[in-house]
């Protein structure tokens, strides 16, 4: 699409039908991105899969989508935005069908393959098009929307595949996507309009290979790294090697390569590359305690699937609240000092979190998710306005796929290492804790004789070492939240890389 062609989408009629539209296509992907991880135990039964190859549910979709990312921009180039947006809806929408209907695990690994290959477009596609269709004054209220969905949708997940899969089953997880895929097609099919192709867009099939092969090894190696024991595991070693060297290899033909599959341009405009930078750091703090908190409430405190998502669903009313707040602000303040705001909001709320207890009921949580949400919510808006606002239109198909892809990253390094985190301090805590266990530690047979066990039987013990168990855990779970906090505090200064320019359609 020509630069006038990008001028002319301001002046089209129906920009409401295509935001709805985009938005419905955006929520869909990123539904998915969780709502299937309740139904794993439910579908490993059902399917008789061991619990290792039913996770590949879960990876052969992340890997898969992992690898179009790159692959979106180009493709919007060379066949039209909306040719590739609503294939990609169509594509999403059979497959998910289909893995409804598997009757085998390959079958539903298949269907899965086929589904992040379909969904990997509609998130950057429609964060791209929500900026073509606004004018620079705007984005910071387009962002706020299209920061709705792709944020709020991957907490409702676990609630809605949780009822979905409690009242119907687990593949209504699937079926879900068929009503609101339609209604995206529809609405897209009707009022998103063509664009001009670049003709001179010749596809880098190395480049891609060697990106494709970075990211799928990387993906494949923090997936199954906690259950492989990392790198006591040839295969997870293999992966580090590939990924590592595919990734070189892909860097080297970048720079030197006339028509790179990734433009080096993107990475010449300081204020996409200090965006990336904090979208990676947000991945980490966002996804990473999505991944935590359930298993502690599930596992620890006794709630049930559906009463875990609701009791960590509010984050997500303040995700709402801090962006359609900042949405406004955005053109009045400047962006650098509304994201130092949202990350020492996002802090607190990890402070509050390192005060967590197993004694405590719903409210601490309650209380730390919206304040989080509001924190990461007013970041969210802010880092995809300055990360696009100067960046050159002809890029941004290119630009919004690479920070999607790089923030997914984040997201997965974050969970993979914080996982391994609280797996290690789980097993020192019990073994500190216990060593502080004995018959002349007053204190630890006060707590013995509160919980009314009899360490004096067989049962008592296996209570008492439960009871270790426990609160090791919840101090794993803290430790894990105050490295977050720290985390979220150093990366403020660096607000500094950002500069203030005025908005650039060329």
């Amino acid at each position: 699409m020509t630069d006038a062609a990008h001028a002319d989408w301001t002046a089209i009629p129906n920009r409401t039908l295509i935001t709805v539209s985009v938005m419905l296509a955006t929520i869909m992907q990123a539904l998915d991105s969780t709502i299937a991880n309740v139904a794993l135990p439910h579908i490993q039964s059902t399917l008789a899969a061991t619990q290792d190859e039913a996770a590949w549910v879960l990876t052969s979709y992340i890997v898969s989508a992992a690898v179009m990312y790159p692959l979106t921009g180009w493709l919007a180039n060379a066949y039209g935005r909306r040719e590739v947006f609503l294939i990609s809806v169509i594509v999403f929408v059979v497959a998910s069908a289909l893995c409804g209907a598997a009757a085998s695990l390959p079958q539903l690994v298949l269907f899965r393959v086929i589904q992040g290959v379909g969904g990997a477009a509609l998130v950057p596609l429609s964060q791209a098009i929500l900026f073509e269709i606004n004018t620079p004054k705007d984005y910071g209220r387009a962002m706020s929307i299209w920061g709705i969905g792709a944020t709020l949708a991957p907490m409702l997940g676990p609630v809605l595949g949780g009822w979905l899969t409690d009242n119907y089953s687990w593949r209504w997880v699937f079926y879900i996507n068929l009503p609101i895929g339609m209604l995206a097609f529809l609405g897209l099919f009707i009022s998103l309009p063509g664009g001009r192709r670049h003709s001179s867009a010749r596809f880098d099939f190395f480049g891609f290979a060697s990106l494709s092969l970075a990211v799928a090894s990387f993906q494949l190696m923090l997936d199954r790294g906690q259950t492989l024991d990392w790198f006591s595991s040839r295969e997870i070693t293999f992966e580090a090697i590939a990924a590592a060297l595919s990734f070189y290899v892909f860097v080297v033909h970048m720079l030197s390569s006339d028509k790179p599959f990734v433009t080096p341009a993107l990475f010449r405009d300081r204020n996409y590359v200090a965006a990336n930078i904090f979208l990676f750091l947000i991945g980490i703090v966002l996804f990473a305690t999505l991944a935590l908190l359930p298993p502690l409430l599930q596992t620890k405190m006794n709630y049930p699937v559906v009463l875990a998502g609701m009791v960590i669903a509010p984050r997500g009313f303040g995700t709402i609240a801090g962006m359609f707040l900042v949405g406004r602000l955005v053109p009045r303040f400047d962006a650098r000092i509304i994201m130092a705001i949202g990350m020492g909001l996002t802090a607190y709320s990890l402070w509050l979190m390192t005060r967590y207890s197993l004694l405590m009921d719903a409210g601490p949580v309650i209380i730390a998710g919206v304040f989080q949400g509001a924190g990461i919510g007013a970041v969210n808006v802010c880092l995809s306005t300055v990360a696009f606002v100067t960046l050159p239109a002809r890029l941004r198909n290119e630009g919004t796929a690479i920070s999607n892809l790089i923030r997914n990253i984040g997201a997965a390094i974050g969970i993979s290492v914080l996982v391994f985190l609280l797996t290690q301090n789980i097993q020192r805590m019990h073994a500190s804790l216990a060593g502080h266990v004995t018959a002349y530690n007053m204190t630890a047979n006060a707590a013995a004789a509160s919980a009314h066990i009899d360490v004096t039987t067989a049962k008592g013990l296996m209570m008492l070492d439960r009871l270790i168990t426990d609160q090791g855990t919840m101090v794993a779970y803290i430790d894990d939240f105050r490295l977050m906090m720290i985390l979220t505090l150093l990366t403020i200064p660096f607000l500094l890389l950002f500069r203030r320019s005025k908005p650039q359609n060329a």
